[in-house]
């Protein structure tokens, strides 16, 4: 099932496989990547109850063994819509056989979409309807257009943070999880270029702990492009394969096993554990840049 969601010149859609907004256009422009089995057939996936990969595919919650793919179950199944309008929709996941298999506990994950005046927002509200402690982590794995325009390439947009930082990226192993101790100092001030040979190379670009709390994808001359707030999380990470035109922007509360972490979802960076009826609730929010 798919919403349309309007508002001035902005229109976007929602999907309830995954609880995705897939599409956001102004003008009839697309911003999101449409998703394309040769290079990625995702677009907007959510992340949860883990971010990235688990070290063996699995993970020890209070003495059981859970085994989840990279990434998590949310991106596969069926939310369910819960409120509506015609600039935002709300949708929820809880929990049913095929995931307590997997991950024991009773959860709602509510998702909510908001167009707003040049842009939209994203919120997830996790709730822990059960009666023992709930750890979880969350993400998201927006694709956004890069290039946004016929004769542009990917490497005339660089990222532009909102702070002068002077930051490393986590390393990854082949298996996609994080090496403990080692890190690549790759960005100094506050501009980060972007090629493909980059991400042939580190795969994922993975910032903890910065200063900034938004960052903007933009073209080098015309300043076209996308600015995303991610103030609310611990973690932002960039994604793309090479050739590919597109560029994910990942804000992350949790992220990969550590190749060196004790296996304990307790013990990963950045989980959050919530009490019986705890809710805790992240948003981050994306800005159109209409440059010159």
């Amino acid at each position: 099932m798919r919403f349309s969601l309007s508002r001035g010149a902005l229109e976007a859609a929602v999907q309830t496989r995954g609880g995705e907004l897939v599409s956001l256009r102004r003008d009839g422009a697309e911003y999101i990547w449409g998703g394309d089995p040769a290079f990625w057939s995702g677009q907007n996936p959510i992340l949860f109850p883990i971010v990235g990969s688990l070290k063996d595919g699995r993970v020890d919650v209070g003495g059981r063994t859970c085994r989840m793919s990279r990434h998590g179950f949310a991106r596969n199944l069926d939310f369910t819509p819960v409120e509506q309008d015609g600039t935002s929709v709300t949708l929820e996941l809880r929990e049913n056989g095929e995931t307590l298999e997997r991950y024991p506990f009773p959860f709602s994950l509510r998702v909510r979409h908001q167009l707003l005046e040049e842009g939209f927002s994203t919120s997830f509200t996790v709730e822990n309807t059960g009666d023992t402690p709930l750890p979880f982590c969350i993400g998201a794995h927006t694709a956004f257009r890069c290039p946004l325009s016929g004769g542009e390439r990917s490497e005339d947009y660089q990222l532009v943070f909102d702070q002068n930082e002077d930051a490393s990226t986590l390393l990854l192993t082949p298996e996609g999880l994080i090496r403990g101790g080692a890190a690549e100092p790759i960005l100094s001030g506050g501009v980060l270029p972007l090629d493909y040979e980059t991400f042939r190379r580190l795969d994922t670009v993975i910032f903890r702990g910065l200063q900034s709390g938004a960052v903007s994808l933009v073209h080098r001359e015309t300043g076209r492009g996308v600015r995303l707030d991610f103030s609310q999380f611990p973690m932002i990470a960039f994604w793309t394969k090479p050739g590919a035109p597109f560029l994910c922007l990942e804000p992350w509360q949790g992220c990969a096993a550590f190749d060196d972490e004790t296996g304990r979802f307790a013990d990963k960076p950045f989980a959050v554990t919530l009490a019986p009826g705890e809710q805790k609730t992240l948003a981050y929010a994306a800005a159109l840049l209409s440059g010159e």
